[in-house]
């Protein structure tokens, strides 16, 4: 079973798992509203694949924020910051054996899935 990550009130995610279901997958969705933000698995993430993957920059909350949190950031400021900020966080967010899919890219996904 698939576990994604992510926020179920979010476009993004319902198109998301919309797909998933219409491929007959199963998937279990940790929603960050509900069940918080794994900082031990987004501290892996960043090391996997890099905070920059990670931080939505064009979404409403990012944008919203005071410009001393956004500037400058590096691993340590990124945590701190989508650790208070879920909805920051890009989304969503599926591990699939050793790759970290983010973002909904139905492509990719038909390729990894098949």
């Amino acid at each position: 079973m698939l576990r994604v990550f992510g926020i179920r009130r979010c476009d993004t995610m319902s198109r998301a798992m919309a797909w998933l279901n219409e491929q007959q997958l199963d998937f279990h969705l940790h929603d960050y509203k509900k069940d918080g933000v794994p900082v031990d698995r987004l501290a892996g993430w960043m090391e996997r694949v890099g905070w920059q993957a990670l931080v939505n920059t064009r979404g409403t909350t990012f944008r919203k924020l005071p410009p001393e949190q956004t500037a400058d950031l590096d691993n340590v400021k990124a945590l701190k910051l989508l650790t208070e900020n879920p909805s920051a966080i890009r989304r969503p967010i599926i591990e699939h054996g050793t790759d970290i899919l983010i973002g909904f890219d139905p492509a990719r996904w038909s390729e990894t899935f098949k």
